[in-house]
């Protein structure tokens, strides 16, 4: 007997391939220098990647990988913290998530760019095996740049 034909994965709107969190840093987050712990940030990114993947694929992703860390300033208590996560590519069950994190002091509203990443997430059906996600192609520059291996 043949196995069931899989059904076509149904388009996602490409508003679905990016996802932001906004918050203030507090106290709690910060080293004994008055800056986010790096291990602190990690955890943003991650929880941040996580939701944009498992909006696109509408499954539970796992993280597979990170790459590319980028810490570039630091970030202070108080601070308002912008992470963008945006699907930039797409293999058969992976998507490649970009990461930008942005922060400063709310009362100015100018944030300038402190981390950025790559992560890779495969999402998993109920057993935990990988299944299938939608297609992403990029189609602007800057999706084919954030897609660009030398990112």
């Amino acid at each position: 007997m043949n196995a069931p034909a899989s059904s076509p994965i149904p388009a996602v709107p490409k508003s679905r391939a990016e996802t932001t969190f906004r918050f203030l840093a507090e106290p709690t987050s910060v080293n004994f220098g008055g800056k986010v712990h790096g291990g602190a940030l990690m955890k943003w990114i991650d929880e941040t990647a996580y939701a944009c993947a498992a909006m696109w694929s509408g499954r539970y992703a796992v993280t597979v990988s990170v790459g590319n860390i980028r810490f570039r300033r630091p970030i202070l208590v108080g601070n308002l913290v912008d992470l963008r996560a945006r699907v930039v590519t797409t293999g058969r069950t992976s998507m490649h998530i970009h990461i930008s994190v942005h922060a400063g002091d709310p009362k100015v509203g100018e944030l300038e760019q402190t981390t950025d990443c790559l992560m890779v997430f495969v999402a998993v059906d109920e057993k935990g095996q990988p299944t299938p996600v939608p297609s992403f192609v990029p189609e602007t520059e800057e999706e084919k740049r954030l897609a660009s291996p030398d990112i």
